[in-house]
């Protein structure tokens, strides 16, 4: 069988991927990060009322076109505390930021242009019209949608919806992702193994990066090997109404492994398996219906690359939420060798050259089980497909780790 080209893989998987339409309305305090399943229209009005920008006097410019001219001041209006009168001709209000202008007033002096004098001010600088008045509904109206639907509520947004007046809001839910571990080998951190056992590691890190990217995580355990157990875990998930079910280990044809053809007997259709990168190359996808099937190996690593290249873009896409931006270039730290015909995905380090730019270093050791080297690595150098070798100071593409690392 062919081994599938990592962008065709992913563009077969990606192209039947439907966002996910169900909603919910949380609370605006917890729904950080969420998407806007409605357009969101603001319950008043921004400003609600003529309001000063800067502390000084209201007045009428009319009143005072020119420096020199002297004005009664009947009040004051501060924030919360707005001057109930009329400001006539040749009146003005001691006014703060923040507060209504009061009716019959339309500009405002700014306090240091007043000289102050006995019952009043001499203004020593010209007024323009409306100068310092925030009108009314200058940032929106009541009724106005300001938000629209598919929009993603981050620290901005989430101020303008509170200024909206909207304590909640209806949402997009999130992707809902089952796991499941399989094997005879596997035990859950904190046990003790024995002579031909180990634990259970992958989980863990696949259902921090599915959170990260956007989804909620149905964590169905550890199973055996045995096609009932795993059968009876599957249903558990699609019981659940899970939008991706994510099989750890046992996806290849071999005599025990046993997640591929299980599937198959509980109607899965297999879309593909086998990819050529590496690591990762016995990847299967398939599908129940609208839920997305993504067979991951069972080797740590090799799962963990094959999230980031796979299961991230897809909750991505169900969830409405833009990609995950990893993508970046750097400069090789050493010459890297003639590749095959698979795809490398190489741990390596970063740092910056001397020219400022990102110099990528590769671990000596490259071994898919190191854990400890994936943990200290920075970002995947990728080496294509019968890609020459490359001489130490070219530019290669890597996929970060870290996104951050882009600021």
């Amino acid at each position: 069988m062919n081994l599938l080209p990592v962008a065709e893989a992913q563009n077969r998987l990606l192209s039947r991927a439907k966002p996910v339409t169900a909603s919910e309305t949380l609370p605006l305090a917890g729904a950080e990060g969420r998407v806007l399943a409605t357009d969101l229209t603001a319950s008043l009005t921004q400003p609600p009322f003529n309001a000063s920008a800067m502390d000084g006097y209201a007045l009428r410019r009319d009143d005072a076109p020119e420096p020199g001219a002297v004005l009664k001041v009947i009040g004051t209006s501060a924030a919360g505390h707005g001057f109930a009168g009329n400001v006539g001709h040749g009146e003005a209000v001691r006014i703060f930021t923040g507060a209504p202008v009061p009716s019959g007033a339309d500009s405002v002096l700014l306090q240091e242009d007043a000289e102050q004098i006995e019952g009043g001010i001499r203004t020593s600088f010209p007024v323009r019209p409306g100068q310092h008045v925030r009108p009314r509904g200058q940032d929106f109206v009541e009724g106005e949608a300001v938000l629209s639907a598919g929009t993603v509520l981050d620290f901005p947004r989430l101020t303008v919806a509170a200024a909206m007046n909207r304590p909640d809001v209806e949402i997009l839910k999130r992707p809902l992702i089952a796991i499941l571990a399989t094997g005879d080998e596997l035990l859950p951190p904190g046990s003790t193994p024995g002579p031909s056992q180990i634990i259970a590691s992958n989980t863990f890190g696949i259902a921090a990066l599915a959170r990260k990217a956007g989804a909620d995580v149905l964590d169905l355990g550890i199973v055996p090997d045995n096609k009932a157990r795993i059968t009876a875990a599957i249903d558990k998930a699609r019981g659940a109404e899970a939008d991706v079910i994510v099989t750890l280990g046992g996806a290849s044809v071999g005599e025990h492994d046993l997640v591929q053809a299980t599937l198959i007997e509980a109607g899965m259709q297999l879309d593909f398996w086998r990819i050529a990168m590496r690591p990762g190359k016995p990847l299967m996808v398939g599908s129940f219906g609208q839920t997305h099937v993504l067979g991951l190996p069972g080797n740590p690593v090799s799962s963990l690359v094959c999230s980031l290249l796979f299961l991230e873009p897809l909750i991505r896409k169900l969830a409405s939420l833009p990609p995950m931006r990893r993508e970046a270039t750097a400069e090789a730290a050493v010459s890297l060798r003639a590749n095959d015909h698979r795809q490398d995905y190489i741990r390596a380090k970063l740092s910056k050259s001397a020219s400022g730019n990102w110099l990528a270093e590769p671990f000596a050791k490259q071994d898919s089980s190191l854990m400890k080297v994936f943990a200290q690595a920075d970002c995947l150098i990728i080496r294509p497909p019968h890609a020459p070798e490359l001489p130490a100071g070219a530019p290669c593409p890597v996929m970060l780790l870290r996104p951050d690392l882009l600021v």
